[in-house]
This record gives structure tokens, sequence and C-alpha cells, in this order.
């Protein structure tokens, strides 16, 4: 039995380690496509080199942060396999099908694009060369939708029939599998945080090399995006996540539960409690810091609406209450940061100081990888929060893994461990050496793409550009 115990603690932890890195990756690969775009975008239509100069620069940390993409989410299919076997064949008739759109649609489409897009601005011209760009950011998109449509199926379960041997297979419907209650939240939710993910990082970028040289056009073009897409996408993002928590309370009552640190049920209004030490053997928040009544107010938007606590809720069927309570902060309190540094880039665009306020850059630089931790502090909220069950309410965690010894699960997380950070701890460094290298004109791309002539039906036309003025 202890055996088993750790075998599985095991599994999970290695599943935890390997999918927390994959996620950095798609989270930033997401936004930074559709950041290429826009930027070719604008080159074609204003014919400014600096639109241009930021392609390149920004495309080799795409081609970089894509690959390693790519490769640590390979292993996570062959964990289906390893360590969660019994998982993998009571689900796999409804997720196996999801999955494998997903490859068919979004990964061969940025397949068969990439090499388009990294090397072909002179052999197939630049209209044709920005339509490659735009389906590599189309194929991010479509990859995103199919593995949330995977895990919000888990999370919230429909249109299937469960089987005589146990299995869980397609009902009349495959529309209600894919598109189950939380799955439009969860994409917008998810979509939106790899954007602001990216324009941060962006953002921390053009700030850096504000700090070194504020005359620089090209950091002060990157920065001014970022801090417009900061400004105007945080607030659609506290939005879009208090919609998703109500659609949590209404699917999921125990993971919101945790979220609040509610363990007693409270009949004429609950309290938000701000900071804490969950105590779950006493069931209680230690040194609970709260407001009265307002967690009522934002979820059932009454000050006086009951809440249910964790006292209706069985006690081998709640979430480990500690850790959703505080990762769940941790992304909020991120969010909320994101506004107000949008917001005081907004004060100083009005000042028209945007390019000469230092601490403003600084804090820029600062919230550089607050993404990162915010979507990792989400996924830990969504899936720890959905325990004791991998497919909630229906299959538990400790009924899906495989039936291997701790010792054999313990050897493969030392390896993932050891290759993992020695193989993306250098893919890092690198990409942080690229951005320590200033955006300049005539930037360098991948195999130095060129905009010079470029064929186009046999046609070779020069391209003009405008020289970009200092904002």
């Amino acid at each position: 039995m202890f055996e088993q115990f750790d075998a599985l603690l095991l599994a999970r932890i290695q599943f935890a380690f390997t999918v927390s890195f994959h996620f950095i990756f798609p989270a930033f690969s997401i936004g930074l496509a559709s950041y290429l775009a826009v930027l070719e975008g604008l080159w074609l239509k204003t014919g400014k080199q600096i639109y241009m100069d930021l392609f390149k620069y920004w495309l080799k940390i795409f081609a970089v942060v894509f690959a390693m993409g790519v490769v640590s989410g390979i292993v996570m299919s062959y964990q289906f396999g390893t360590n969660w076997s019994v998982f993998s064949d009571k689900a796999g008739p409804v997720i196996g099908p999801l999955m494998a759109y997903e490859v068919l649609t979004a990964f061969f489409l940025e397949a068969g694009f990439l090499g388009v897009m990294l090397f072909g601005m002179q052999k197939v011209g630049k209209k044709l060369h920005f339509t490659a760009t735009l389906m590599v950011a189309v194929g991010t998109f479509i990859s995103a939708f199919w593995i949330l449509s995977v895990n919000s199926w888990m999370q919230t379960p429909t249109g299937h029939e469960i089987a005589a041997n146990g299995q869980f297979v397609p009902g009349e419907s495959w529309m209600a599998i894919i598109f189950n209650p939380s799955f439009p939240y969860r994409l917008i939710h998810t979509v939106i945080a790899a954007y602001l993910t990216t324009a941060l990082v962006v953002g921390a970028v053009g700030a850096w090399h504000l700090l070194k040289d504020k005359t620089n056009a090209h950091a002060r073009k990157m920065f001014s995006m970022a801090m417009w897409m900061a400004a105007l996408v945080a607030p659609v993002q506290i939005f879009a996540g208090d919609m998703h928590g109500l659609n949590t309370l209404e699917h999921q009552p125990a993971k919101v539960m945790a979220m609040e640190g509610h363990y007693e049920s409270h009949p004429d209004g609950a309290p938000l409690i701000l900071f804490g030490i969950p105590n779950s053997a006493e069931n209680r928040v230690d040194y609970a810091v709260e407001i009265p009544k307002l967690s009522s107010l934002i979820l059932k938007h009454d000050l006086n609406a009951p809440l249910a606590g964790l006292d209706t809720v069985p006690i081998d069927e709640r979430p480990p209450v500690g850790i959703v309570f505080w990762s769940f902060r941790i992304m909020v309190a991120i969010g909320f940061a994101m506004l107000g540094l949008g917001l005081w880039s907004l004060f100083a665009r009005a000042r028209k100081s945007l390019y000469d306020w230092p601490w403003l850059h600084r804090t820029a630089i600062l919230m550089g990888p607050s993404g990162f931790v915010a979507v990792i502090a989400g996924w830990i909220t969504t899936e720890v929060g959905r325990q004791p069950y991998t497919i909630y309410g229906l299959l538990r965690t400790s009924e899906s893994a495989s039936p291997l010894a701790a010792p054999a699960v313990a050897t493969s997380l030392i390896a993932f461990v050891i290759v993992y950070f020695a193989v993306f701890g250098i893919g890092t460094w690198y990409v942080l050496r690229l951005m320590n290298h200033a955006p300049h004109s005539d930037e360098k791309g991948v195999k130095s793409i060129e905009t010079g002539p470029v064929r186009t039906g046999g046609i070779t036309p020069a391209i003009q550009h405008s020289p970009e003025p200092t904002e």
C-alpha cells in the first residue's frame, strides 16, 4: 500500500514537472506568433523598415521557443502510456481522437508553414510569406483549441457514455464533448494569458534597452506596443477570469471553495479572505485577513447570498486547500499587477514620458517573467483543484495510474529533471542572450532573411521603406 502511494505521488510529481516546463513555451509561442504576424502586417501596410527589423529580431527568438515547446510536448504523450496507462485505456476513446485532431490540424499546419516563415522570404515573395506567418499563428491557436478542449472535458465531462468495460466512449454528438461547459471560458482565459505573457516579455526587453539608450527607436516601438497590450487586454483578462470563476462555481464548486478558503458554509454572505494560512486539520484559515460578504458579492452578485463550504464536501473528495488557495492568489495578484502596469503606462503616455521614466522601465523588466508565473499558478489552481479526480467526479487519480513500482517512476523522474534543466536551461540562456542584443536597423533574421528585392511571379520590385521617426 505504501509503495503504491509513493509510485502514485511520484507519477503526479513527474507529470506536474514536465507539463509545467512545457506550458511555459506554448504560452510564449502562441502570443509571439501573433505578434510576428502583426509586425509583418504593419511592415507590408506601411513599408516602414522598423517593423521588419523587429520581425526578424523576434523571429529568431520564436524559432528557439517553438523548438523547445515541441520537444517538451513530445514527452507528455509518452507519459500517458507509461505512468497513466489505466487513464489512457479508460479515456482513450474520447481524448485520443481530440489529440489526433490537434496533430492533423494544428501541428501539420505549423510544420507546413514554419519553414516558409523562417527561411522563405526570398523564395516565395512577401505576400505569401505573410500568409505563412499567419498560418503559423493560426496553427498555434488551433493547437490550444484542441488541447484545452481535452483538458476541459476532463474538468467538466459531457457528451460521453460509459461502456460495460468501464471505458468512456463518445455519445451521440462529438460537439457536446468538444464544447463542454468549461471549454469556452478556459480557451478565452488561456489564450489571453498567452498574449499578455508575450506582451510583458516584449515590454521587458524594450524597457531593458530603453534603460541603456532611450533614443533607440526599435526599443521604443516594441515597448509602446507591449504597453498598449497590457493596458487594453489586462482588464479584459480580469473580466474573462471572473466569468471563468463563475463557471467553475457552477460545475466544480469544491474547487472554488478551496480557492476561497471556505471551510465552512456561510448562509448569510461569505467573506473574501485576502490572506491567511489554510489549516485543513482544523478546517479553518488561520490569521485570516478578510472583507465581510465580498465573496458572495463577487460570486453571486449579492452581499447576502449564501455560499456553501467544504463542510458540505466529503473529506476524501476535497482538493488540497493550501496549494489551491495560494496559487489562486498568486495568479490574481499578478493579474492586477499587469493592470497596474498598463494604467501606469497610459499615464506616462498621456504625460508624453513613456520613454523617459526609468522606474516604469524597471517595473516592466521586473514584470517580464510574471506572465509565466501567472500561467503556471493558474494551471496549478485548475489541476490541483480538480483533485482527487482525473476526470472530474468520475475517475479518481488513484485509479488512473499504471501499476508501476516506485523506484521505476523515481528513476524516470530523476532523468527528466536532469535532462530538462540541462537542455531547456541552455535554451533559455540562449533566448536571454538573444534578448540582450539590442534591436537595430538591418536586423539579421534566421539565416539572414532579406527584405530587398523579392520574387513575386517573376517580378522583382524593390521594397521602399520610409524611415521610422523617433516617438
